[in-house]
């Protein structure tokens, strides 16, 4: 198999893949602490985009959209230490520090190959080869002992591991147009904006007039088209940007929306 996940328990792993590349869209239930060692992960959210290379270390808050792309990179791999940071565990922790903290707007932490994370996360790499359960105890360690070098190397994190509320009701026509492209179940696009699926259709329907899949793709496809025209992009470095699952989907999609294919466009401008 080109991925392979080894867990060596629920909350950490160490993921594996030598594909082409590994897409996935994200809205993480647990803030996510990678540590890359080989590889790149590109990162793009609706209004910033990241590249990480091998050696970064980086922090993914939890509910935040975003696409992420894992790629193998100078004849390796892409290779990652996982470790998620889950409300539960952090609640507990938090509960001991007595930090009280308002809500802010989560954004992407980098730690720009900290030697102090890096090597709180390189030494789990040996127990991954364990035949036996990795112990719970030494599990918690290790976690609380990631949270409290986070917390040394960046005091601001506070504000995001220490903010436990879940998404309010929000403006649904802004929400919308800033996260279209990110390829979400119906069912999380209402929860961030804090709706059940049915107030979230209903809600939708009436300030766009039209169902929600209807919608996104005329919307992904209009924003893949400008990026054709305007940013000279090619069809294969685009469809996974604009929320497509592969690139036959993709080219189908647009030559019955516009009547020609991606590949045509090239030929259509210069005519």
């Amino acid at each position: 198999m080109d991925y392979q996940v080894n867990y060596i328990n629920a909350e950490i792993k160490l993921s594996n893949y030598t594909g082409r590349l590994f897409k996935t869209e994200a809205a993480f239930e647990d803030h996510l602490l990678v540590w890359l060692i080989s590889g790149e992960t590109k990162i793009i959210q609706a209004d910033e985009s990241f590249v990480f290379g091998a050696g970064s270390t980086f922090l993914i808050p939890r509910n935040q959209l975003a696409t992420i792309i894992n790629i193998p990179k100078d004849g390796l791999p892409h290779k990652a230490v996982a470790m998620h940071l889950s409300t539960k565990r952090l609640r507990g922790f938090y509960d001991q520090e007595n930090t009280k903290q308002k809500a802010v707007t989560p954004k992407i932490f980098s730690f720009h190959k900290h030697p102090l994370l890096e090597s709180c996360l390189a030494s789990l790499i040996p127990y991954f080869e364990m035949p036996e359960n990795f112990p719970e105890n030494i599990a918690s360690l290790k976690i609380n002992e990631a949270i409290s070098i986070l917390r040394t190397v960046d005091t601001a994190v506070d504000t995001v591991l220490a903010n436990f509320e879940e998404p309010d009701k929000i403006d649904l026509m802004t929400f919308m147009e800033k996260n279209f492209m990110f390829n979400m179940p119906l069912e999380k696009f209402g929860y961030l904006t804090g709706r059940s699926l049915t107030t979230f259709k209903r809600d939708f329907h009436k300030i766009f007039n039209s169902t929600p899949q209807r919608w996104l793709t005329k919307k992904r496809l209009e924003l893949a088209h400008y990026q054709l025209i305007e940013k000279n992009k090619k069809p294969v470095d685009i469809y996974y940007e604009t929320g497509f699952e592969n690139l036959s989907h993709f080219s189908f999609a647009f030559k019955k929306q516009f009547g020609y294919a991606p590949t045509e466009l090239q030929r259509i401008k210069t005519n």
